[in-house]
Parts: C-alpha cells; sequence; structure tokens
C-alpha cells in the first residue's frame, strides 16, 4: 500500500485543521470513510470496475491538498454545505458507494461541498452553471464534494465544467456528485472537461430517482490528461427513466475509462446509454456499462450502445457492455462496435477534392454528431458542436492565462 501511505499519513496530520474547515454533517461521517479507505486502501486492477485504470499509479505523487474556500455568485439554488437552507443529514454520503475507495477517500479529505437546491415544482429559468477552475504554482489535490437535490417536480439543467489553467503544474481531482431526484422530477447534468494533459480527474457520480423521474446525464471528455469516470444509477420508483450519454476524445497519451451501472430495483422503468470515443496517437480509451434487472424490476425497457473510432493503430479502446437479469418480462439490449476510419467514405470525399486531412475531420465530427444531438439546452450543444470541430483540428482556445499557444 506505497500509494495509499501518503494519504493515511496526511489524513492523521491535517484531520483537525480539515474539521475546523468544514461542517458537521461531512465531519459526521469522515472518520468512518478514512477507516474504510485505510482498511481497503486503493482499488486495484484486479476489482472488475477498474481493471482499465491504473488508480495507485494515479495517485502515487506527493500532491499538496488545497483547502481553499468556495467561491460563488449569489445564486437561489446554489450553496454552501455550510449555509444550506435544509437539513443535508438525511442525503448527504447516502447514495454515495462507501465501498469505493476513491469515494472514501473523498468523504475522508473534502471540506467543503456544493449544494445544488431546487425545491418543490420550481424551474429554474436559465441552466445553473459550476465552473470547477484548477489553479496553483505546484502539484496539488483538489477534493471536490456535490449534492444536488431535486424535490417533488422540481425541474432543472445543470452544467458543470471542469477546467485548468495551462501552466507545467500537475492537478488530481477527486469528485464526488450525489444526485436525489424526488417524485416527478427532472434533471438534465452536463459534465464537460476541457483540462490540459497534466490533470488526473476521478469523478463518482451517484444518482438515486424516485417514481416518475426523469433524469439526462453527459458527460463530455473534450480535453484532459488521465481521467476516470463513474455512474451509479438506482431507479428506486416506478417509470422513472434515466439516459446516459457521453464522447470522448483522445489524443497523445490521454487516458478516458467510463465506468457505468444502472441498477433497476421496481417495475416499469427505462435506461438508455450512448458512449462514442475517438481515439488517436498513443491514447487508451476504456468503457464499461452495467444493466442490473432485479427480480422485481418487471416491464422494464433498456438499451445500451458504445460505439469507437480508432483513428491510428497505436491507439487503444477496451469494452465491456453487461446485462445481469433476474426478471423475466423485459426488453434489454445491449451492444459495442470498435473499428477504423470508413476507407470507402474517405476515398469518395478525396475523389471530389476534399483534402485527406479534411475529410478525416469531417467524419469524425460526423461520428460525434449523434452525442452531441442528444444535448437537450441549444446554446450548450452549439457550443460542443465548435469545440469538438476545433478539437479534432488540433486548435486550442488561447485565453491570457494559456502558455501552451505561444
Amino acid at each position: 500500500m506505497e500509494s495509499e501511505r501518503q494519504y493515511i499519513e496526511l489524513y492523521h496530520d491535517a484531520a483537525d485543521l480539515i474539521r475546523q474547515r468544514s461542517c458537521a454533517v461531512m465531519n459526521a461521517v469522515r472518520d468512518a470513510a478514512f477507516q474504510a479507505f485505510a482498511s481497503q486502501g486503493f482499488p486495484s486492477r484486479k476489482v472488475e470496475r477498474y481493471r482499465y485504470t491504473d488508480v495507485a499509479a494515479a495517485f502515487a505523487p506527493n500532491y499538496g491538498l488545497s483547502l481553499f474556500p468556495l467561491t460563488s455568485h449569489p445564486s437561489p439554488f446554489i450553496f454552501s454545505f455550510k449555509d444550506a437552507p435544509i437539513d443535508l443529514t438525511p442525503y448527504y454520503n447516502k447514495v454515495a458507494d462507501a465501498s469505493d475507495g476513491i469515494t472514501a477517500l473523498n468523504t475522508a479529505l473534502a471540506h467543503e461541498g456544493l449544494l445544488i437546491y431546487v425545491p418543490r415544482n420550481h424551474r429554474p429559468s436559465a441552466p445553473i452553471q459550476v465552473d470547477n477552475w484548477l489553479r496553483a504554482t505546484a502539484p496539488t489535490m483538489m477534493n471536490r464534494r456535490v449534492l444536488i437535490l431535486l424535490e417533488e417536480g422540481a425541474d432543472a439543467t445543470i452544467v458543470i465544467n471542469d477546467k485548468a489553467d495551462a501552466q507545467p503544474v500537475s492537478f488530481l481531482t477527486t469528485q464526488v456528485i450525489e444526485v436525489v431526484c424526488k417524485a416527478n422530477a427532472r434533471l438534465d447534468l452536463y459534465e464537460i472537461e476541457d483540462t490540459n494533459p497534466l490533470c488526473a480527474r476521478f469523478s463518482n457520480v451517484y444518482i438515486q430517482e424516485s417514481r416518475d423521474c426523469s433524469v439526462k446525464h453527459n458527460v463530455v471528455t473534450l480535453f484532459n490528461g488521465h481521467t476516470r469516470n463513474l455512474c451509479d444509477v438506482y431507479l428506486q420508483g416506478e417509470n422513472a427513466e434515466i439516459t446516459l450519454n457521453g464522447c470522448a476524445i483522445g489524443s497523445g497519451s490521454q487516458h478516458i475509462d467510463n465506468n457505468t451501472l444502472i441498477a433497476h430495483q421496481v417495475p416499469c422503468c427505462q435506461s438508455r446509454q450512448l458512449y462514442k470515443y475517438v481515439l488517436d496517437d498513443h491514447s487508451v480509451g476504456a468503457f464499461a456499462g452495467k444493466i442490473f434487472v432485479g427480480k422485481e424490476a418487471q416491464k422494464t425497457s433498456s438499451q445500451e450502445v458504445n460505439a469507437n473510432l480508432v483513428a491510428a493503430s497505436t491507439a487503444r479502446m477496451y469494452t465491456q457492455p453487461m446485462l445481469e437479469i433476474y426478471a423475466d418480462d423485459v426488453q434489454c439490449n445491449h451492444g459495442s462496435t470498435v473499428g477504423l476510419l470508413d476507407e470507402s467514405a474517405l476515398f469518395y470525399m478525396r475523389q471530389r477534392g476534399i483534402p485527406e486531412a479534411e475529410a478525416r475531420t469531417l467524419l469524425k465530427n460526423a461520428f460525434m454528431g449523434q452525442v452531441i444531438d442528444q444535448i437537450q439546452y441549444q446554446p450548450l450543444r452549439d457550443k460542443l458542436y465548435v469545440k469538438v470541430e476545433k478539437r479534432f483540428r488540433g486548435e486550442l482556445e488561447k485565453c491570457e492565462e494559456c502558455r501552451l499557444c505561444k
């Protein structure tokens, strides 16, 4: 447990300071989470859900721990845990899987939390946006905790952006998002990562749905270093719906691993998944999605698709769609494909005067279009079309802080 040792020592050294800067609801479960992490450590590749990501290696460098406070603009729906308008005890750390090593470490080290709370029958007039900026002058570890609570009949669109300054500094981020949707709630949740090759990101999302809920979770990896996204969904009320969409673009030596679990626990629920990857150079992609249908979950409808485009012989893609069904009145299917660019389409386009590089870019854009089309919020959809095209063209958006383009 070489990688774990430094975090165990870090907790012993910093626990009192973390508690002082935190709040009662987080401190109440902190020690138990640390004990869970200390006893089990990081999940190894022998753990089925982590077989494609070397967690210990990602956490091996000696990162400093950031304890800076949250900063946010005034909003009627966004609060720090300390300023929460409701009691968080029934919700915090209740949906998250405490047996997961990343979640346990995050629960032990996170000192502040962000609450997004939409009251009963409310619908914000505009999307709720959260920007996570990574800025530091030395290697730094960030531990983020988010609780999203939609009361009965609430309806919201939430966009979470991960960005990083283009400084030659390494970042390690752990993030745990818990989503609780009560009866007849509607949620569109977007996670967009646009960081840099020195960033390692581990994001665990846990979603709990009651009856007649509809949730759409979209995860977009535009630019990154080492990314591992987990999404666990628990359908606990009849007629609940979940849609998981993802697109990932890999180049260089980037690593992108998406792992999902949808647990159908009651009858008459629906789930849909669509994940697409485009991989180039020496990048590595992985997708593992499991649909679990319990014996009480009759009349389940579920569909899972993972399609992947490997644009270089040196890139690698691992895919593992899974079904585990204990009910007999269900409609479930799953499938995956891994392929190269269509040579006949390339030939057709070149015959009509389109340069090969441009033809390749157009085909990649068309391949990703199916996922981007799923985005309901049009301004975000339009923006992502532009950013995806720029990404395939090798362009980087310049900003005042950026040094990569200079």
